[in-house]
């Protein structure tokens, strides 16, 4: 089976994070903050982590998905990498990264070894910048599913995701367009997830199905 999916485990979910930005007043503020940015077209600063599961008994490596719940306000039911946007708590975009991962996934920064960082890219409709750092982790992570955002975690062979590049039409708002993206098996992968997997894609070089060494740019 090519792909695993870890469903939400509401009696383990991660809590909201427990900083004035959690808050309702953090909330309020960091909405006016976005608003400004929008204004004045200033992106907004976010980042992602994109783990990858090192290579299993049949010589394959893992990236490490989300699936969004289907009845959240933005990007209801898409696949992303788990990520937000940085906090003014966060020391730095890598900090970002690592702790939107635990607070979406369980996954503990200990657990990850960061090896670097792709080439940041942007979204059209919310004006976000988004920074993916990869990190490496090995098996027998247990996923801890924030139940308020996620949906399940996924587990995706980087050969059948290289496999399922493609383009799909899309369907948003009422409005239907192409666009690239990867399949694999049911799950869609579009937007600026599938750009930041093809960067990954790009950069591996050489060795088996899972591909070899990374070219990246040092976290």
């Amino acid at each position: 089976m090519s792909a695993f999916t870890w469903p939400p485990d509401t009696a383990g979910a991660c809590a909201p994070a427990g900083s004035p930005a959690g808050s309702p007043a953090g909330a309020l503020e960091a909405a006016v903050r976005a608003a400004a940015r929008a204004t004045s077209g200033e992106q907004i600063p976010a980042a992602v982590l994109v783990p990858l599961l090192l290579a299993d008994s049949e010589g394959d490596t893992r990236v490490v998905l989300t699936r969004r719940r289907s009845d959240l306000r933005r990007h209801a039911g898409e696949i992303s990498f788990p990520g937000g946007r940085r906090d003014d708590e966060d020391e730095s975009l890598q900090h970002t990264a690592l702790r939107e991962a635990e607070e979406e996934i369980g996954l503990r920064r200990e657990q990850v070894s960061v090896i670097g960082h792709l080439p940041p890219t942007s979204t059209f409709a919310t004006n976000y910048v988004i920074h993916p750092f990869v990190a490496t982790l090995s098996e027998g992570v247990a996923w801890r599913v924030s139940a308020r955002e996620v949906d399940a975690v996924l587990e995706l062979t980087l050969s059948d995701v290289r496999a399922g590049r493609t383009t799909t039409q899309i369907q948003r708002r009422g409005i239907t367009f192409t666009t690239d993206a990867f399949i694999v098996e049911d799950h869609v992968i579009w937007g600026a997830t599938a750009r930041i997997i093809q960067d990954l894609l790009d950069r591996l070089s050489g060795g088996g199905p899972g591909g070899g060494a990374l070219a990246l740019t040092s976290s």
